[in-house]
């Protein structure tokens, strides 16, 4: 018989699951961002221990081992106390006219709607190392952004 013919099982149409994604470079977080990550992992603890099958439960280990991940890794960073933007950093800023305020926390806190901003993110690069008063250049325009104030966390 033809191979063309063979009956393949339902699992080998399927799409491989890979691992989440661990963002490249360090895992800065907030105090605000190690508790967060520990009450994922509670709660994906419990949904796991309380899965019906294995099927259910795949994908719930799966982010388990993600957040396990992410908190063996974390590294608590307080926010610099010396007025310059940085990890932690709440900064007031005008953007277009606009002004916004925004604080610099960590990829798996991260909340743009929010105001938490990854570090990572082009608009928090471009802020990292300002001090109030100055003026940075931010997608490919000099003085694009004004730095209004800049505070700890919160």
């Amino acid at each position: 018989m033809s191979v063309a013919f063979r009956r393949e099982s339902d699992d080998e149409h399927l799409e491989p699951r890979f691992e989440l994604p661990i963002p490249p470079g360090p895992n800065l977080v907030t105090p605000r961002g190690r508790a967060l990550i520990e009450e994922r992992i509670v709660a994906l603890e419990a949904a796991l221990a309380a899965a019906a099958d294995d099927e259910a439960a795949k994908p719930i280990a799966r982010d388990l081992r993600y957040w396990k991940t992410r908190r063996a890794t974390a590294i608590e960073t307080a926010p610099r106390a010396d007025g310059v933007v940085g990890f932690g950093s709440h900064v007031r800023f005008a953007l277009g006219g606009k002004e916004r305020a925004v604080t610099l926390v960590g990829d798996d806190e991260a909340d743009p709607a929010a105001g938490l901003l990854s570090f990572s993110a082009p608009l928090a690069r471009a802020l990292m190392g300002a001090e109030a008063g100055e003026a940075v250049a931010f997608n490919g325009k000099e003085d694009a952004i004004e730095v209004l104030v800049v505070g700890k966390e919160g």
